[in-house]
């Protein structure tokens, strides 16, 4: 794998993980809370009916696969909360170690990036922005939301089911953005489900365990290169690095 990544001609990004910690500062469990609070149906106001999680995305999902959960909103109004949501996170979101030097290198030795995420492609510009990494994502913006073209994030249109990983939606569609041959792409990601889109789409893997219990579960899913850290990434990427 380490050849994989030294070759590659393409990388694409998980975003909350790989790229930062999105949910540093405002938790998710505190996103989960205030999406409950306003999208509960019971009349006491409680959420029983819905998940027992902290994880908002699994609050989304569970809303768009039945919507007799909600009462007076839709599905497609509660996604539009949890992107305001994500997009005040990611202005508090701390860098995930290396992540910025990774970015930076990649395109400095003729590789293009790009993000395949299940959070909000507005969270994912207003952090790189913040970062100023934002050009290197965006050699054009996307019609009508300007947004970097090589962003996917989360697509609701409110019609359909909402495709998360591990469909590979948004990983075929980063890769599409950039043009670039799956054989000669690699995705970084830190959970089971990306591992199981990446390999839906066709590209190789590597991943990111910030920790023993991240580890286990990548491994458990088939990923053959896990790295603690993204400076291993960076070396691999160019040896010369200086970290």
């Amino acid at each position: 794998m380490e050849h994989a990544i030294s070759s590659a001609q393409c990388v694409i990004f998980d975003f909350d993980g790989p790229l930062c910690h999105l949910f540093a500062r405002r938790t998710a469990a505190s996103v989960a809370g205030r999406l409950r609070e306003t999208y509960a149906t019971d009349a006491d106001g409680s959420a029983g009916t819905w998940p027992e999680t902290t994880d908002p995305l699994r609050l989304l999902t569970a809303a768009f696969d039945d919507p007799t959960l909600l009462s007076q909103q839709s599905p497609r109004e509660m996604e539009q909360s949890l992107t305001l949501e994500e997009v005040a996170a990611a202005k508090l979101a701390f860098p995930t170690g290396y992540a910025d030097a990774l970015v930076r290198t990649l395109c400095a030795t003729g590789r293009t990036v790009a993000v395949a995420t299940d959070n909000s492609a507005d969270a994912v510009a207003r952090y790189l922005a913040g970062r100023s990494l934002l050009e290197a994502f965006s050699p054009g913006m996307r019609p009508g939301d300007g947004t970097p073209a090589q962003v996917c994030g989360r697509v609701c249109d409110g019609a359909g089911p909402l495709r998360l990983k591990p469909d590979p939606d948004c990983v075929l569609r980063a890769l599409e953005s950039t043009g670039a041959d799956a054989a000669k792409t690699v995705m970084i990601g830190d959970s089971a489900q990306d591992v199981a889109a990446a390999r839906a789409a066709g590209v190789g893997f590597v991943g990111y365990a910030r920790n023993e219990r991240k580890e286990r579960e990548l491994r458990g899913a088939g990923a053959e290169w896990v790295v603690a850290s993204l400076r291993d990434v960076l070396l691999t990427v160019d040896p010369l690095a200086h970290v």
